[in-house]
């Protein structure tokens, strides 16, 4: 009897342990689980166009990942609202900014992690990446190129076969194309400069054909100055902002799209990033981008393309391992060339192509090698040029135009 007892315990006792196990083993995994599930990544873009194309991307990573979620920031003035979260303290983990001063700041400034060693690199065209270093003047990399824009005259290729107009190669033709427009009653360009930033693309135009070469190495140098490099971009801009309506400045970029969509202008001037919101309003749309013609030599006349999207990380992001995943998830091809016909843009990953026929008169360009980087990506945010813009669209006065940039350019040196 007592033998039966006491096997009937050590079974007893058993049966104990291994619950206890399996309890503990289920509480670990839900523990694991819950963890996992926890891991939430800030995701800072700042460009409004990509939102809904980023947001599809998004829900296709979590159901591949569901223990990672992923939260899309893209408020307005992404730059200032970046700035001052950096600030706060509250660095998103992936960042996705331009080529530009803001990147350069976030590099140079500890902000960001050095990317020099990510394997994703490999598969980026060389140019792009130098781009990145020129920027920040580094040779380390703190971001991965992920889109690359192109910033022409967008065109209603309807519109022009009805007026009789073809593609200007010089700037001369560019301004009788734009005469002639004008002289048959219709629009030339519809600007939207209630938006200071949508001055800008235009302007960027005329200065890569005009401003010469290594133009801001030799500017940071003191060898050149605003006054001396910039005179012909701004006395040309002022002739091209005279083929725009009357009441550029009440109207924003949304309005200008709308309008364009709706063929209230033949022209538009802004970058291909705009298509793609264009043919939401009118997905019938026939459009075709040409490099703004600004001198009378067609191999000085550069098509303006940067990094119009890159992908960084927090360097001091607590899950640096899920950020990295999210970032080789998005550099995936297949995903890659969702992003580039999301919003219209080129890749800078090789064999990523983008198919769409409104822009295929840039391919031939791009090949050529007519290519310049925005010079805006070079002048200090803390310059505002938009604003020295929209002071000298109202005022029509280049002299004290580019002695403003000079003295702003000199004072950011100097901080």
């Amino acid at each position: 009897m007592k033998k039966t007892l006491f096997i009937l315990m050590v079974a007893v006792l058993m049966i104990s342990i291994l619950a206890g196990c399996a309890s503990s083993s289920n509480s670990n995994k839900s523990s694991e689980t819950k963890d996992a599930q926890q891991v939430e990544l800030q995701f800072f873009q700042y460009k409004p166009e990509a939102r809904d194309t980023f947001d599809k991307l998004i829900a296709k990573f979590e159901e591949q990942y569901p223990h990672i979620k992923v939260v899309q920031d893209n408020p307005p003035d992404a730059s200032t609202v970046l700035k001052t979260k950096i600030a706060a303290g509250e660095i998103p983990d992936v960042i996705a900014n331009g080529g530009d001063s803001v990147h350069a700041m976030l590099a140079t400034s500890g902000v960001l992690a050095d990317l020099s060693a990510a394997p994703e690199l490999k598969n980026i065209t060389e140019s792009y990446i130098q781009i990145l270093k020129d920027i920040t003047g580094t040779e380390e990399v703190y971001a991965i190129p992920y889109g690359v824009n192109a910033n022409g005259v967008i065109y209603n290729k309807v519109l022009f076969k009805e007026l009789g107009l073809t593609v200007p190669a010089t700037w001369d033709e560019f301004v009788k194309l734009s005469q002639t427009i004008q002289e048959a009653g219709r629009l030339p360009f519809y600007f939207t400069f209630k938006d200071s930033w949508t001055t800008l693309p235009s302007f960027n135009a005329f200065g890569a054909s005009t401003q010469g070469d290594q133009y801001f190495a030799k500017r940071k140098e003191k060898q050149t100055s605003f006054a001396e490099g910039y005179k012909a971009a701004a006395e040309k801009y002022l002739q091209f902002i005279s083929f725009g309506q009357k009441d550029s400045f009440g109207k924003g970029y949304n309005d200008g799209n709308a309008a364009f969509a709706n063929g209230e202008s033949v022209m538009y001037a802004q970058g291909v990033w705009a298509i793609s919101e264009i043919k939401k309003i009118n997905p019938g749309i026939e459009l075709g981008v040409f490099p703004y013609p600004v001198t009378n030599d067609p191999d000085q006349n550069k098509l303006v393309s940067g990094v119009d999207q890159l992908l960084s990380i927090s360097a001091k992001s607590e899950h640096p391992e899920e950020a990295k995943l999210f970032i080789r998830f998005l550099m995936n091809p297949d995903n890659a060339k969702n992003y580039v016909q999301g919003v219209n843009t080129f890749s800078a990953i090789k064999g990523v192509t983008q198919d769409d026929p409104s822009v295929a008169e840039l391919i031939p360009v791009f090949e050529k090698g007519l290519v310049s980087d925005f010079p805006d990506h070079y002048i200090p945010s803390s310059m505002k040029l938009d604003q020295l813009l929209q002071e000298l669209i109202l005022k029509q006065k280049t002299e004290p135009f580019l002695q403003s940039m000079d003295e702003a350019y000199d004072s950011s040196l100097n901080r």
